[in-house]
């Protein structure tokens, strides 16, 4: 059996890197390493994958979405609404504009931002709401951009995790995750469902003021060379990166059916146990089958695990050379740079409980059969005694 990896981005290399090598040597050989021809391709391709008028590449995700809000205009002590449980960048950005971030609670199914949550968030200083689509499916966002379009706030999409997947309206109409909102954002981090080998990310919009805005925010401020118009930050996407986008972007929606197929395997290993809770699929099409819809892209694998020591079954797991991944350990309201008095641990019981209960299994395109009856196996050797 190969050595089971977490995330195996050399053997997904292995699969392109006759297409990846030359374009990397072009660039080399133009040095047209800054916003080069390869950037541009890049950007009219994602543009055509995801249905969307704008995309702005930059030099990582957190980028991305610390320039929406600058895009956007928000001012020091405005409010936004965020979810407790997620990475830190998320709300590490809305502390570094000194907005301020207002912390809200999860669904127990699926993870993501609960709408009575943020109904009961709002106040008049309430300016955005990010929905972050954690573990690669997509939040509520027919229902966000209903409060929203009530309440006048801006909706910024944290689309690090769920590239690809389609969101479905109550019509049946679909959009791609990230360009719903009035702006979204991605990461390209090499473990992303379309990650470079190095730092990437991106900005989706359809407002063309807005995008016009944010192509000035990535470059300095500057539309003309030393002519700053707006006040910007310095993050481009290198050729280099962009290149091994391209190459990877003709593939992203077989790679996503590949984590798809290896969590439905997942599934039918734990699938009616007691102590395993498998991830939730929310989509009318989905039916627990993954292969008729792309409602989740599982980023993550992550179960939920009942009266099951779960600190004891990574180091089970990890003793047999198994990887596994805790997604979140602490909630963004006990982080040491994020605690404040505002917030009520009673306001947090889903988010509460996941941080005790998660464990994120391996999860990428190269996992085989083998690899995943062993990983399965040895979860249920534990949890079962």
């Amino acid at each position: 059996m190969r050595k089971i990896q977490m995330v195996d981005l050399k053997g997904q290399y292995n699969a392109i890197k006759d297409i990846v090598n030359p374009d990397i040597q072009e660039i080399i050989d133009n040095a047209s390493f800054i916003n080069g021809p390869k950037v541009h391709e890049f950007q009219k391709n994602l543009e055509t994958y995801l249905d969307v008028k704008h995309v702005i590449p930059c030099a990582n995700g957190t980028d991305a979405l610390q320039i929406a809000m600058m895009g956007l205009g928000l001012k020091p002590g405005d409010e936004v609404i965020t979810a407790d449980f997620t990475f830190a960048a998320t709300v590490e950005v809305i502390a570094l504009l000194q907005l301020t971030p207002v912390l809200v609670d999860v669904n127990p199914n699926d993870f993501n931002i609960n709408i009575e949550a943020i109904k009961k968030a709002i106040t008049p200083k309430t300016k955005a709401i990010v929905p972050v689509h954690l573990f690669g499916q997509v939040a509520n966002m027919e229902a966000i951009m209903e409060l929203a379009e009530a309440h006048n706030l801006y909706v910024i999409e944290d689309n690090a995790q769920a590239i690809g997947a389609d969101y479905t309206y109550s019509n049946g109409k679909k959009a791609k995750a990230g360009t719903i909102g009035h702006v979204g954002s991605t990461s390209f981090f090499p473990s992303k469902n379309l990650g470079c080998y190095g730092d990437g990310g991106a900005i989706f919009t359809n407002d063309d003021d807005l995008a016009h805005i944010i192509r000035g925010i990535v470059n300095h401020g500057m539309y003309e060379r030393y002519h700053h118009d707006v006040v910007g930050v310095n993050s481009r996407l290198d050729s280099i990166q962009a290149a091994v986008l391209n190459a990877k972007l003709p593939h992203l929606d077989a790679y996503n059916k590949a984590r798809q197929a290896a969590a439905m395997k997942y599934d039918a290993a734990f699938k009616n146990h007691e102590n395993i809770e498998i991830p939730f699929r929310k989509s009318n099409d989905c039916e627990g089958n993954c292969a008729t819809c792309d409602c989740h892209v599982f980023h993550q694998y992550t179960l939920k695990l009942n009266n099951v020591d779960r600190d004891g079954l990574v180091k089970f797991l990890n003793a047999h050379d198994i990887p596994c991944g805790v997604y979140y350990p602490i909630p963004l309201h006990n982080q040491k740079a994020y605690a404040d008095e505002r917030y009520n641990e009673a306001d947090f019981p889903v988010t509460n409980d996941l941080v005790k209960t998660v464990i994120s299994l391996p999860m990428h395109t190269e996992l085989d059969d083998e690899q995943i009856e062993f990983i399965t196996s040895k979860v249920l050797e534990y949890i079962n005694g």
